[in-house]
């Protein structure tokens, strides 16, 4: 074997420790309350579906503006630093350094200087030096190969932050719209026992009704005007929380359609099998879980030599005039070597702290997983339950309506006491509020269907974010794991 070839051997080493493979996940084959209705959206804009342009602006004003947007862009700004000054060590360190210095020493005893030096006197020096740590082990590989890791992890957790975003300002939307809706109820049926305790105040006047019948009125009324406050405290509130979503100073929210007029999206295909590439927080943990198996071998390094080789070529002089000339040149070249031999177990003990750390990691990107599936699994059901619920509540509310409209001919006519009819009224109030805010519930079933599943949409909502910096490569999906699986060997 030629000197070059075992000097590229030698410079190339190894790295310890054991290569990442995917772990062997078991995923159901198909979604449980899956529906045969659905469709491939999951990489589309799918807020726009709900056909309400004011809504889609404010998604956009969200994403520019939100300041946990840019938080997490920070965050991804210093983990790419990070891996920046992680990877600067594989590469040989050139610095410089120049020195002028005037001095004067005694001339007395043992110590004087000698007869005819100069005194004082004069020293300049200019120096170029490098160093360079061999990298035989891999331990600076693989202390690289956790800060990309890092650095991908930090970028799906910004990814995430968008899908959580997008998913609250709709939500907050729609129940925005719902509480809008309960309240044109609330003031419209106000305004209905409003003229219903006219006409009985000017009755009992008269002595056409009795006092109980004005009192029954009267408590309709206050029903009513109870709920309206409560409903206004409720849009109030929400007000501000999504102003706070879109990066504002609390205040109003401006609205487009009603909530009757809203589109209802298509519930969005897929495979549970998917879901490890769609869903940001899984991706961040199989990246955190790289991260992890990374440090194994950065920390069974430790265990082996470091070489170090160092340089220095420059000029030192008594003359600065003198500084640039050929005598004046100096240089130097040395290697290093130091290795471990009684450590009492501190080396072991980040090695161990390693293996546990990874151990970590894994539990934490299965569970993320699980979590992941029943997350998709609520959806799913939910979005069902609901829509069966709403086509309930609406007919329970036709029947209501109904029931109130023939109680009030009846009591017209004389044939029911005014009880009747205060009976009907106070169940159909409640029930056409609850019809409204089951509807608003419907709607963010859906919404949480997409955020439960990921998808590229939320590549789509990134592009709407301003100050976007350079997409991280490989963020979005997993890095391709190595072909081997184990440790390389020496």
């Amino acid at each position: 074997m030629s000197a070059g070839v075992v000097a590229v051997a030698v410079l190339s080493g190894c790295t310890l420790g054991p290569n990442y493979v995917r772990p062997q996940v078991s995923a159901p084959t198909e979604y449980r309350f899956a529906s045969g209705e659905a469709k491939e959206t999951a990489n589309t804009a799918w807020w726009k579906e709900f056909g309400d342009p004011v809504l889609d602006e404010l998604i956009v004003e969200a994403l520019a503006k939100n300041p946990t947007t840019q938080i997490a862009a920070a965050n991804v700004e210093a983990a790419a630093a990070v891996l920046t000054q992680t990877r600067a060590s594989l590469y040989p360190q050139v610095d410089y350094s120049g020195q002028a210095a005037r001095e004067r020493v005694t001339e007395e005893g043992a110590t004087g200087v000698s007869i005819g030096a100069h005194n004082p006197a004069s020293s300049y020096q200019l120096l170029a030096g490098a160093s360079w740590e061999l990298d035989l082990w891999g331990r600076i590989r693989r202390l690289s190969e956790a800060a990309r890791a890092d650095l991908l992890a930090t970028e799906e957790a910004r990814r995430g932050v968008i899908l959580s975003l997008v998913g609250a300002v709709a939500t907050n939307y729609v129940q925005l719209l719902g509480l809008d809706e309960q309240l044109r109820i609330a003031k419209r049926t106000q305004e209905t026992y409003k003229e219903s305790l006219r006409l009985f105040e000017l009755q009992f006047k008269h002595g056409q009704v009795s006092e109980m019948t004005v009192a029954q009125a009267r408590s309709q009324y206050q029903t009513a005007a109870a709920q309206i406050p409560a409903i206004e405290q409720q849009i109030g509130e929400l007000e501000n929380a999504l102003s706070v979503l879109l990066g504002r100073n609390p205040g109003p929210i401006p609205r487009g359609k009603a909530i009757l007029a809203l589109k209802m999206p298509p519930i969005p295909a897929g495979l549970p099998s998917e879901l490890l590439e769609r869903r940001p927080d899984i991706l961040q943990a199989e990246q955190t879980l790289i991260a992890a198996n990374a440090q194994i071998g950065a920390a069974q390094a430790l265990y082996f030599p470091t070489i170090s080789l160092t340089g220095a070529f420059g000029s030192v002089s008594g003359d600065l005039s003198n500084l640039f000339k050929g005598p004046s040149r100096a240089w130097s070249y040395t290697g290093s070597i130091t290795g471990p031999i009684f450590t009492a177990g501190s080396i072991s003990g980040q090695v161990e702290q390693a293996k546990a750390l990874r151990q970590a990691a894994l539990e934490t990107y299965q569970l993320a997983i699980q979590n992941a599936f029943a997350d998709v699994g609520n959806a799913l059901v939910a979005r069902q339950k609901l829509g069966e619920q709403m086509h309930a509540q609406e007919k329970l509310v036709s029947a209501l309506r109904d029931y109130s409209r023939l109680a009030r001919l009846q009591y017209d006519g004389g044939y029911a006491p005014y009880m009747t009819v205060l009976q009907a009224e106070q169940q159909l109030f409640p029930a056409e509020l609850n019809l409204t805010a089951t509807r608003a519930a419907n709607f963010n079933a859906l919404v949480n269907i997409y955020k439960a599943m990921g998808g590229g949409w939320v590549t789509e909502a990134d592009r709407l974010t301003i100050g976007k910096r350079e997409p991280v490569a490989g963020a979005g999906a997993s890095s391709p794991p190595p072909a081997n699986g184990t440790a390389q060997s020496m």
